[in-house]
């Protein structure tokens, strides 16, 4: 009988135990937030030439005189009044809802209608790629640090901004915002998205580099989420791809590249009444349409937001029952 009870004992604190530390897992990984540290730089010389696939794309090292004489020259063209790549037309018919132009960018907004669902297109012309920039929660890079969209957005004086690639609700991907490393830790099998110094897009693998070598190539942002969605024009992704478990038609956001400082950013509504939202290769159709060339997809759902001159232009839904904006990890924005 004695036996018994003391079994009892110890099979309830063991229980007690499990359950706590179930919970505990289950909050770290979701709910508690922790800074992390960015990773370390290394100082070893590595390699500065990536392929993708047969191609090689060399970027050179721009030592510090050349930079200044850059800088210079950056200057002396804004003071002329440099001129701003021309807005292309967007073979989709859509209607404009705003549009902005300052020193270093120009941003114009379209909404229309394909699929049942609404999706906002802004195309962007910046004068450099240091213009497009990328911002954490509370400025801060770690787990589970979230904030809304637009509030990040107004922290940051963004003109326009649209959600990330939500790099805190995973362990593992490259994290490389505006030129520095904060995470190494790849995998194989991801699809990642590097915005290089030339403003042009990379496509890899993370298996096929380390983030320092991407890092030492010039790569200004690193995004982890994809995939991929257009290449030169061609589409990537076929009508049975999607995102892990997700449904095939989503709230989504995108990135895309038309040509030299050029860009477009994409949001589409989704999960309502009002819009049924989009599948990856839908998405991927209306880029090619809208004269995109490289599109890379973020991550959606609830997250997918997009802010205009301080104000949220879309609905975002939050599990698909009303309309809010989920808070998040990350932003790209183009600043005043």
């Amino acid at each position: 009988m004695k036996r018994s009870k003391t079994i009892k004992k110890v099979s309830f604190i063991y229980t007690a135990l499990l359950l706590a530390f179930s919970l505990y897992v289950v909050l770290d990984t979701f709910v508690i937030p922790r800074q992390l540290a960015a990773a370390e730089p290394q100082t070893v010389a590595l390699s500065q030439t990536l392929r993708e696939g047969d191609a090689v794309t060399e970027i050179q090292t721009v030592h510090a005189s050349e930079a200044a004489e850059a800088a210079d020259a950056q200057d002396a063209a804004q003071d002329t009044g440099v001129t701003l790549p021309q807005s292309s037309t967007l073979s989709l018919s859509g209607e404009v809802i705003g549009s902005w132009s300052g020193e270093n960018a120009s941003v114009t907004v379209t909404a229309l209608r394909a699929y049942d669902t609404t999706i906002y297109f802004a195309e962007v012309a910046v004068t450099s790629p240091d213009v497009l920039k990328t911002a954490f929660a509370y400025d801060t890079y770690g787990k589970n640090v979230k904030q809304e969209t637009s509030e990040i957005a107004e922290d940051h004086d963004a003109v326009l901004a649209i959600n990330g690639d939500f790099y805190g609700s995973r362990n593992k991907g490259y994290v490389i915002r505006n030129g520095v490393l904060y995470r190494d830790k790849g995998a194989a099998g991801r699809e990642d998205l590097a915005i290089l110094s030339d403003g042009s897009f990379l496509f890899f693998d993370e298996s096929e580099y380390s983030a320092q070598e991407l890092l030492n190539a010039g790569a200004l942002q690193v995004f982890s989420f994809g995939p991929a969605l257009l290449s030169d024009g061609s589409i990537l992704v076929d009508e049975n791809d999607e995102v892990g478990k997700a449904m095939a038609s989503n709230p989504r956001t995108a990135i895309g590249r038309i040509d030299d400082l050029h860009y477009m950013f994409v949001v589409s509504d989704g999960r309502s009444s009002e819009s049924e939202g989009l599948s990856l290769y839908e998405l991927a159709t209306l880029l090619q349409s809208a004269g995109v060339r490289d599109a890379y997809n973020l991550d959606g759902g609830g997250s997918s937001t997009m802010v205009f001159l301080g104000e949220v232009i879309n609905k975002p839904t939050t599990r698909g029952s009303r309309v809010s904006e989920r808070d998040i990890s990350d932003i790209v924005y183009i600043g005043e």
